[in-house]
């Protein structure tokens, strides 16, 4: 599975060789939607190819909430209204949906805990990856200095516009708000979703060098990434997988 061609990895987990960090993209065996109703090939697809049982992979039923839940076996019933998860059990494929929102994959190479996060705008005003990080001190003792944070793919600021209603829970809840929300010269608000998540993890500890942003825009790279805004609500979605090897 390493270097899989299609799969988006990053360079700060490089060093890890028994952790396992991904985010899945068009070509990836065709993955597209994990559905909490009937039948769905495609865990089983992912997990042949992670070369995992289809159990170990625990996906929450995401609903734009700030909420993380902690997973210490693979579950027997669905995580709901769930957007980010963590744990410290290994060989648990902790992971998240995205189409546009954005996918935060987090890990103490001290203590070995690892969280999967789905941000979207909502998420991210509701400063979710700062819980997760905060759950990750407060239930595993790690020190935000050693959390090293990937910011995967999702909308870029470019092309990621918002209303007026947004741009204002933006102002009340980001640190250094002028780096993430800029007009255009259109007079349209533009989101900084990459940014933005940067701040709270820089609020709450995390050092500049251990936060990665892959920064490649889901909406414009079509033949690589699903995109909501660019396909509609029903399109696949990407998934985005941490897990301790052993």
């Amino acid at each position: 599975m390493d270097n899989h061609p299609h799969l988006v990895q990053y360079k700060i987990f490089e060093p890890y060789r028994k952790l396992l960090a991904f985010t899945t993209t068009k070509q990836t065996l065709n993955i597209e939607r994990v559905r909490f109703s009937g039948n769905s090939e495609n865990p089983a697809k992912l997990a042949k190819m992670l070369k995992i049982p289809a159990t170990h992979l625990v996906f929450p039923k995401q609903t734009h909430t700030n909420c993380v839940a902690e997973i210490l076996a693979p579950p027997q019933n669905s995580i709901k209204d769930t957007d980010a998860l963590i744990t410290n059990k290994p060989k648990l494929c902790i992971c998240v949906q995205t189409a546009d929102c954005v996918p935060i994959l987090l890990f103490d190479p001290v203590e070995n805990v690892v969280s999967a996060v789905h941000a979207g705008w909502r998420g991210t005003v509701a400063q979710i990856v700062e819980v997760a990080v905060q759950k990750m001190m407060k239930n595993y003792n790690s020190f935000p200095e050693n959390i090293l944070a990937a910011i995967g793919p999702s909308i870029g600021p470019e092309i990621y516009e918002v209303g007026s209603e947004v741009a204002e829970a933006v102002r009340k809840s980001i640190p250094n708000v002028d780096l993430t929300l800029h007009k255009s010269g259109s007079e349209k608000y533009h989101f900084n979703l990459w940014e933005a998540n940067r701040q709270l993890l820089l609020k709450n500890g995390l050092l500049a060098g251990n936060i990665e942003i892959f920064g490649q825009c889901s909406f414009g790279e079509d033949e690589k990434y699903f995109s909501a805004r660019r396909e509609g609500l029903e399109t696949g979605r990407m998934v985005s997988g941490i897990m301790l090897k052993s």
